[in-house]
């Protein structure tokens, strides 16, 4: 069975430029897969995939894990039909669980600004922090996006990153004038460590930060400043577009600046802005009030 997921993962890495994060989850999707139902691909059914949903179901799984094993189940069966491995594609037939609808948690203005100031002192340490959380939020990047710049994707006289976004896809993201501040604090250090590395971001020794430690970072000083939400690099990006939408941002604009492939993924945030709106009516609108 490893031949056929091998063969699978290699097509992925040659046609699609997935991620190696991205391919360990399919592979380990697909290992749990072929281990519960112990068949060749040429027998396997819909029944089959529907009792390997059905042992999920009874894990206690969320719905969402569930529909990403799903996800990855078609796209190695539409692999397999059309390599002739198989007929015809048994997953195709098989629904997805229906998703529950979660509003992206962002922060408040007020909660953004604490968090910027968390980080204190001017040493290496806390201005690496204070501009990588200034990054975050002024230009909303993913965190994959954030541990993969080096120098040359910052040009700070133009205020401006060159960010490698999913698929390999590039864009240009404009700095905020703090953000802009804090990393040129933060250059500054840095250029003391006298590493080789091109990593904008270093951890002490000198290497490139993980995607986990820039994690650890966002965490570690959210905690410090006693949010209410659980604050992560992922938080910055949605309090980033949900802030610029509440400023009169159009939808078009937000989805160049996040880098989302369609305009359906950045929809979502004119729910958080409706339930913004929602909210000042309730707390400002005479008869809102009154009929409370």
């Amino acid at each position: 069975m490893n031949k056929y997921i091998e063969q699978f993962t290699n097509s992925l890495k040659a046609e699609c430029d997935v991620s190696p994060h991205t391919l360990r989850a399919y592979i380990k999707d697909l290992t749990e897969f072929f281990s519960f139902i112990d068949k060749k691909p040429k027998d396997i059914d819909n029944l089959d995939i529907r009792g390997f949903l059905a042992s999920l179901y009874s894990r206690k799984l969320k719905k969402s894990s569930i529909a990403r094993k799903l996800a990855t189940l078609r796209s190695l069966f539409k692999y397999l039909h059309r390599e002739g491995y198989m007929k015809k594609n048994p997953a195709k037939l098989v629904l997805s669980p229906k998703l529950e609808k979660h509003l992206p948690r962002f922060l408040t203005v007020d909660e953004t600004f604490s968090l910027m100031e968390a980080p204190e002192g001017d040493t290496f340490i806390p201005l690496r922090d204070k501009a990588i959380l200034e990054l975050l939020y002024s230009s909303g990047l993913r965190v994959s996006e954030l541990t993969t710049l080096d120098m040359n994707d910052l040009n700070i006289k133009e205020s401006l990153v060159r960010v490698k976004g999913k698929g390999k896809k590039e864009r240009i993201v404009p700095v905020g004038t703090k953000a802009v501040e804090a990393l040129k604090n933060y250059l500054t250090e840095r250029a003391l460590l006298r590493k080789k590395s091109q990593a904008l971001f270093l951890n002490k020794r000198g290497g490139g930060l993980t995607d986990r430690s820039i994690r650890r970072i966002v965490i570690k000083h959210g905690r410090m400043t006693a949010l209410k939400t659980r604050v992560g690099p992922h938080v910055l990006r949605h309090t980033f577009a949900t802030h610029l939408l509440h400023g009169g941002a159009d939808l078009r604009s937000i989805q160049e600046l996040l880098g989302h492939s369609s305009l359906s993924t950045t929809q979502r945030y004119t729910h958080v802005d409706i339930t913004h709106m929602m909210d000042v009516y309730d707390k400002s609108h005479p008869m809102a009030t009154k009929e409370k």
